[in-house]
């Protein structure tokens, strides 16, 4: 199960420093009073303006989500819940993907989450052995 608080530790982690790293050193906070005017309403994505950029690199990117899920899989293990492996093969497959994408990214934080999840999971439930007769 340290596997498992370590993999929910890291992703808590690095959503948090994302979003906080975005909002300080990337300076996105200061375009909140843009967001909470109404500037964004109606934006064109394709054509984002400086405040909607910064809106999702920061409160609207995945380091909120991650924090949400990281937190939930630290909430799992104190229960001794094994998260479901879709978990971990779903951020897997995310951090491949937008390490193919975007590069360079800190992707191999993510990587290690992933295969610690897996390994946990795996020593958490072992398989079912099939019942023999003797």
């Amino acid at each position: 199960m340290h596997m498992i608080k370590w993999a929910g530790w890291l992703i808590t982690l690095f959503g948090a420093a994302h979003t906080l790293l975005a909002l300080t050193l990337e300076k996105a906070a200061s375009h909140a009073g843009a967001w909470f005017s109404g500037e964004l309403w109606g934006a064109d994505l394709a054509a984002m303006s400086p405040a909607n950029s910064a809106l999702w690199l920061s409160v609207d990117s995945f380091g909120v989500p991650l924090v949400l899920v990281g937190l939930t899989v630290l909430w799992m293990n104190r229960r001794g819940i094994t998260p479901p492996p879709f978990i971990a093969w779903t951020l897997g497959i995310w951090t491949v993907v937008g390490a193919v994408i975007l590069e360079p990214t800190p992707w191999p934080i993510m990587l290690l989450a992933t295969v610690l999840l897996l390994v946990g999971a795996r020593r958490g439930n072992p398989r079912p052995q099939p019942h023999t007769k003797i």
